[in-house]
């Protein structure tokens, strides 16, 4: 079993709460004889030296996050393209992602240090847009991609390929292409299925469509998909990844869509249950 020898620390903005807990963590790391790097939020809070995140992703071994789900997304993107796995603590009001409580910070997480953890991979996926030949912007994605309108609330319209396959050109608000990881997120609220996280699948979900037969639909990731503006519905566009990254896009544009050939590695305490967190997270089996 490998020995953990450099940690990184990334965290969420301010807050009492999250200071407490850098404190805490940063010390009970250097006394487990850990060397500790900084992301620079992390460095501010404990007013310490920072370490630049590729430099920090290219130099640990493990990183822990102290946020939540978005603080986790955001270290995730850029750790997985670097394989360092990830402990999350949960300072955050969902926690799918993180599930190291603060009152059981030090004992779980020396677990971990000492082999005693279930590891998880997810799918991230990668998408790009294309104007003729001009690509107009890239990036990765863990929980989803998403497809919606911009700057009004107008339908768009748009083609759908997957592996060159034509699929279907639906009218709709937008569409979440979205990973296992993703399916508890926008996916869901838009009506799609929960995906366990050990799939290696994706799920197009068409947000609000003008047709009561457009249904989501679970593909392989090993397959490429490909989304087509139509011309004759001339709406401007956003792709977004995660919620963030926003790439405008015009009619006749097009979008590529696979799977990212790395994966995040999350790290778990040993008593991690997968459907604790759904029981808990979307309360089900609540007598209201």
């Amino acid at each position: 079993m490998k020995k953990f020898s450099t940690a990184g620390i990334f965290s969420k903005q301010e807050g009492e709460a999250v200071e407490a807990t850098l404190k805490a963590l940063y010390t009970f790391l250097g006394e487990q004889g850990l060397q500790v790097l900084l992301s620079s939020q992390a460095a501010h809070l404990l007013n310490k030296p920072a370490t630049p995140d590729e430099d920090l992703a290219a130099q640990i071994d493990i990183a822990i996050v102290v946020g939540g789900d978005g603080t986790l997304l955001t270290a995730g993107r850029l750790l997985s393209m670097y394989q360092v796995p990830i402990v999350g603590v949960n300072l955050g009001r969902v926690g799918f992602l993180v599930d190291v409580l603060p009152a059981n910070m030090q004992e779980q997480i020396a677990a971990i240090l000492n082999g005693q953890y279930i590891e998880d991979e997810r799918c991230l996926l990668k998408a790009c847009a294309w104007r003729g030949a001009e690509q107009l912007g890239e990036n990765i994605a863990l929980n989803d991609v998403v497809l919606h309108a911009r700057n009004e609330v107008r339908m768009i319209e748009f083609n759908t390929y997957i592996d060159g396959f034509f699929v279907n050109t639906q009218r709709a608000d937008g569409l979440v292409i979205s990973t296992p990881t993703g399916s508890t997120a926008y996916s869901l609220s838009s009506g799609g299925p929960i995906l366990h996280t050990s799939l290696d699948a994706t799920v197009l979900v068409p947000i609000s469509p003008h047709t009561l037969t457009s249904r989501p639909i679970v593909i392989p990731n090993q397959s490429s998909i490909e989304i087509e503006m139509c011309s004759d519905r001339p709406v401007d566009a956003l792709l977004s990844f995660d919620g963030h990254h926003d790439i405008p896009l015009v009619s006749g544009d097009r979008i590529k869509i696979k799977a990212s050939p790395k994966k995040m590695r999350l790290l778990h305490p040993h008593h991690y249950d997968y459907y604790h967190i759904l029981r808990s997270k979307l309360h089900w089996g609540t007598q209201l």
